[in-house]
């Protein structure tokens, strides 16, 4: 993979901005950042370039939660026709004791995978990633199952019990967080992040030849704002507890090296996702081996839940054999 031009979402702070700066020691020519204003944006890159005395720091105005907003940065990246070497797709936010929808009825901790997918979308429908581009998208060792206080909904029973066994629905369902899904902040975070896992992994069927995507999750890295919603209970006892104890959290400069670290892999692990080891927090990342990532069906729904969403579809899948 060229070190040519790498963009990233959510680059305002916490991980985000750290994966930018270590774009910039790794001597990428061009990072494109992103972040919902354009004045926030334009701040942050000012703020890089005094940190590394690099001019490489491209402001792009993008909020993941507005079509109009995916829509126009698109137009933006076109305009300037250079392709784009790594795709870093970082978001996530557990949600608060209320359920929360955007505008256009996600429930928040789900949305960012909408305006994520059309973006991709958008960039490969526009030849503007290089033929041995990096797809990395932002995971959590919560969608393991493994994870106190996190928990993941079983698609299948859900499926049949409201949806005539129909996946896809259910899946549609858990991201507008429907009339037929109780609310609860960490299993949403939870299903939000384990759907992300299962776009990835039905996206790699359908990427050309050459090109590759992974889940990859920045493990227990409490000083972001990923827990700025949740519950007192979260934010107060837990996050600071967990940077108490040795072995139970990193910085978000060490959480984004998993970023880079990914994008170095090659495209016979394309679409798998990695995380710390089963049962952990931090440490080397690894493939996790869990059945509920690799259920194809599951996948396959996932994928056509947000094609019905964002109404983007891309091309046809690959064997799941």
């Amino acid at each position: 993979m060229e070190h040519s031009t790498a963009l990233v979402t959510g680059a305002t702070s916490g991980v985000g901005y750290e994966a930018a700066l270590l774009l910039a020691e790794e001597g990428w020519r061009e990072v494109i950042i992103t972040g919902r204003t354009l004045a926030r944006i334009q701040e942050t890159a000012t703020q890089l370039t005094a940190e590394t005395g690099k001019k490489i720091f491209t402001p792009l105005e993008l909020d993941l939660d507005t079509l109009s907003s995916v829509q126009s940065a698109l137009n933006e990246l076109v305009k300037r026709g250079r392709s784009v070497d790594f795709l870093l797709l970082n978001a996530g936010m557990v949600g608060g004791k209320e359920r929360v929808l955007t505008a256009v009825s996600i429930e928040a901790s789900q949305s960012p995978l909408i305006g994520h997918h059309q973006l991709t979308v958008g960039l490969l429908r526009a030849n503007l990633m290089s033929r041995n581009a990096r797809i990395v998208i932002s995971g959590s060792e919560g969608a393991r199952g493994d994870v106190p206080m996190f928990s993941y909904t079983d698609l299948t029973q859900f499926a049949a019990r409201d949806h005539h066994d129909d996946l896809t629905a259910a899946v549609e369902a858990l991201v507008r967080s429907g009339p037929d899904v109780k609310y609860e902040p960490n299993r949403a975070y939870a299903d939000a992040k384990l759907i992300v896992a299962w776009w990835a992994f039905a996206l790699a069927r359908r990427l050309p030849s050459g090109m590759a995507v992974y889940t990859v999750s920045p493990g227990s890295a409490p000083d972001t704002k990923v827990a700025r919603h949740a519950s007192a209970v979260l934010r107060y006892f837990m996050v600071p507890l967990v940077k108490l104890i040795p072995g139970m959290s990193h910085t978000p400069k060490t959480a984004a090296r998993r970023y880079l670290q990914a994008a170095e892999f090659g495209t016979d692990v394309s679409g798998e996702f990695f995380a710390s080891p089963p049962k952990k927090f931090i440490g080397a990342i690894e493939a996790m081996r869990h059945p509920h990532f690799h259920d194809g069906a599951s996948q396959e729904a996932a994928w056509q839940a947000i094609v019905n969403i964002s109404g983007v579809e891309y091309s046809q899948p690959r064997s799941l054999d």
